[in-house]
């Protein structure tokens, strides 16, 4: 991975809430599930910094969506997982888990996985 496509950790999360969501990711519902998953609480400007960012990388594409009558009439910015965004989280998870099986004593089935 080179340093361009090298994922901070909030951008990592944020990439798996995306690619988990599958159709349904766009600002909030990120921020909602970041939330719930995590217990950190960020506003939707971040999450949509973030987002965007991830789409400027590769890692995510995006199409606007339908207007909803809940949203007022405005429609809202639907995001996917690329396969370059797959291929990126694949490899760290690939990363993690060669880096935790390093630790003496330490399984991934202790560590509640």
């Amino acid at each position: 991975m080179s340093k361009g496509e090298h994922l901070g950790e909030l951008e990592e999360i944020i990439l798996m809430i995306t690619a988990s969501l599958i159709d349904d990711a766009y600002a909030v519902s990120v921020m909602d599930e970041l939330k719930a998953s995590t217990g950190r609480s960020i506003n939707v400007s971040a999450v949509h910094s973030v987002m965007k960012r991830l789409e400027k990388k590769g890692f995510l594409q995006s199409h606007v969506g339908g207007s909803t009558n809940e949203r007022g009439g405005r429609s809202k910015r639907i995001y996917s997982i690329t396969a370059a965004g797959k291929k990126t989280l694949q490899e760290s998870m690939n990363l993690r888990v060669n880096l935790y099986q390093r630790i003496p004593g330490f399984t991934l089935n202790n560590a509640g996985l």
